[in-house]
């Protein structure tokens, strides 16, 4: 085995940390989006543009790490399927 090989335990520990932080940045573009929405209702000084701007950062967050997660599962399904 090459010396830079990555065991099993740690790849899956590195993806847990990815799929973790994707998921903290998709709850802060949510909470982001919810802020400015909830200033626009109120009539504070917020650009209709940046309310929607970040609306749809939050939404494409979202899709993006829910795709990532689509794929993992569908490889794992996919390596489950393999023979020994």
């Amino acid at each position: 085995a090459a010396s830079n090989s990555v065991k099993p335990a740690a790849a899956q520990k590195q993806f847990a940390a990815f799929l973790k932080e994707a998921l903290n940045n998709v709850n802060d573009a949510q909470i982001q989006a919810d802020t400015l929405t909830e200033k626009l209702v109120r009539g504070e000084n917020v650009q209709l543009h940046d309310v929607m701007i970040a609306a749809q950062k939050a939404s494409i967050t979202l899709q993006l790490t829910l795709e990532i997660r689509n794929k993992a599962i569908e490889a794992y399904q996919e390596m489950m399927r393999m023979p020994l």
